[in-house]
């Protein structure tokens, strides 16, 4: 087999990994990759789905994985469709449940879908009314897409009322923030459920736990995640079932009555509250870096549970009875204003965990950072403080300039 996979982050680098060593893969192609899939397979510079469609019919490729939402949001799946390329992923219609905020809430109120009351604003002036008459904290999200920075927990109306300017008239996300989700805030924690779907059913993975503040204890900014540990520690065989009952079950039913089955991934963003879950997102593809810890506890073999999906053949999913720990090593600056083309330096140096390059690549005989999120340090244990020692022991032994982590990550 002939595999295309596109994304050039973390995520996409231990999908490579995953799949590396399965015996029917001749060739694997990264679009655009990074340092660590360059080692693995090919890296081929491709963004526009009309280029990546030419190449995947001159490349004879048998299967596309497709990592980030914006080629899914912009309709790849239908375009290679025409073609009779196979891609693992929903159709542009289906994947606006992650591409619209806006669309998605409806959805999740129409299949009563357990989710966080909301109400949704095209208008300017009638948004900053309504938040003069809402208690606070108050969370507005941008509804198109903003690279997972577009939500603002806002404590005072004034912050609110900067929030919805700069979305809406300083549109400082482009046409992403013309449009508003503005929802009510809930307490609790965060959980990520990542399913596998064969155009009927849907195959929950393990929880996993996300980090998304960019410092020590949950502070500072939003990012697109600081780390990640996997099962997520908090998340209780109750707190599951109600998830089942509550989002899951629901959202079969809502995906069955649209129409909207779909052979690829759906992935849960849940807060997880003293009157159970709530979700809070779709997102319709492998989350990063949630699947960097999923893939190193799963015991399938990735290659066949895709190619089962894509047959809409039910699926057992494994995991080892272990834990998981993804630290991610960023950019100085990150998640704002970032240098890049520095040396990355250390990496012969692990001897307790796996190093995937995200926004990194090769230069000559060096690895240079080149992005916010530069590399992840992933690893195992009995215990999540096992996983987690091995992790920042090897990571102390990483450098590049300016080069920053969270000291917390596994330690909840």
């Amino acid at each position: 087999m002939r595999i295309l996979i596109i994304g050039e982050g973390g995520r996409e680098s231990a999908l490579a990994a995953k799949l590396q060593n399965d015996p029917r893969i001749s060739k694997m192609f990264f679009a655009n990759g990074n340092a660590t899939t360059d080692v693995i397979g090919k890296n081929v510079h491709l963004s526009e789905i009309k280029e990546l469609r030419d190449f995947a019919i001159k490349e004879k490729i048998d299967l596309t994985i497709v990592g980030p939402e914006a080629p899914l949001v912009a309709g790849i799946k239908d375009e290679f469709k025409k073609h009779d390329l196979k891609v693992f992923g929903p159709t542009q219609k289906v994947a606006s449940l992650e591409g619209s905020k806006a669309f998605s809430k409806k959805f999740m109120q129409t299949y009563d879908i357990k989710t966080a009351k909301a109400v949704v604003f095209d208008s300017y002036n009638e948004a900053k009314e309504y938040v003069q008459t809402q208690q606070y904290p108050l969370v507005i999200k941008a509804s198109g897409l903003a690279g997972g920075k577009g939500v603002v927990i806002c404590d005072t109306l004034e912050e609110a009322e900067a929030t919805i300017h700069d979305f809406m008239i300083r549109r400082i996300y482009g046409d992403a923030g013309i449009r508003l989700v503005i929802e009510e805030y809930l307490q609790g924690f965060e959980a990520s459920i990542i399913a596998f779907s064969n155009g009927e059913k849907l195959f929950p993975c393990v929880a996993a736990k996300d980090y998304k503040k960019a410092g020590n204890g949950d502070t500072g900014p939003n990012t697109g995640g600081m780390g990640s540990v996997a099962p997520s520690p908090e998340f209780t065989q109750e707190h599951y079932a109600d998830f089942e009952k509550n989002i899951l079950e629901p959202t079969v039913k809502g995906l069955k009555a649209e129409g909207f089955g779909f052979k690829g991934i759906i992935f849960f963003g849940l807060m997880v509250t003293k009157n159970g879950a709530y979700l809070l997102e779709y997102n319709m593809r492998f989350g990063d870096p949630e699947t960097q810890v999923l893939m190193a506890l799963m015991e399938n073999n990735l290659l066949d549970v895709i190619q089962d999906c894509m047959e809409g053949k039910d699926i057992e999913l494994k995991f080892k009875d272990e834990k998981a720990v993804c630290l991610v090593m960023c950019s100085g600056g990150y998640p704002r204003n970032i240098e890049i083309g520095f040396e990355i330096t250390g990496e012969d140096k692990l001897k307790h965990s796996k190093l995937l390059y995200a926004g990194a690549v090769t230069k000559g005989d060096k690895v240079v950072s080149n992005g916010g999120r530069v590399l992840n340090i992933v690893a195992t244990g009995a215990t999540y403080e096992d996983a987690r020692k091995k992790v920042y022991e090897d990571a102390a032994h990483v450098h590049f300039d300016y080069g920053f982590y969270r000291e917390d990550i596994g330690k909840f």
